[in-house]
């Protein structure tokens, strides 16, 4: 489970083993028993929420969007 940043508690990460065939780009987030799943390709959004209230859930797609390159790049890098 590869780590990609810590943010104010939250862990970001994907999974070694993203299925197969791997979904397309995507990072999960969790903090305290609660944890959603963003795409971050063609656009970052919500594809999963688990106990996220709706102002976590925008404060962070607005992380996941200022690190866009950081997350791709680590992803990218990882899978290759």
């Amino acid at each position: 489970m590869p780590v990609i940043l810590r943010y104010k508690g939250y862990t970001f990460f994907f999974f070694s083993n993203e299925g197969e065939p791997r979904e397309p780009l995507h990072v999960h987030v969790r903090k305290s028993g609660s944890s959603a799943k963003f795409w971050v390709e063609p656009q970052v959004c919500v594809a999963e929420n688990y106990g996220l209230n709706s102002q976590e859930l925008n404060d962070l797609t607005k992380v996941i969007f200022d690190n866009r390159q950081l997350i791709e790049r680590t992803w990218y890098e990882f899978f290759s």
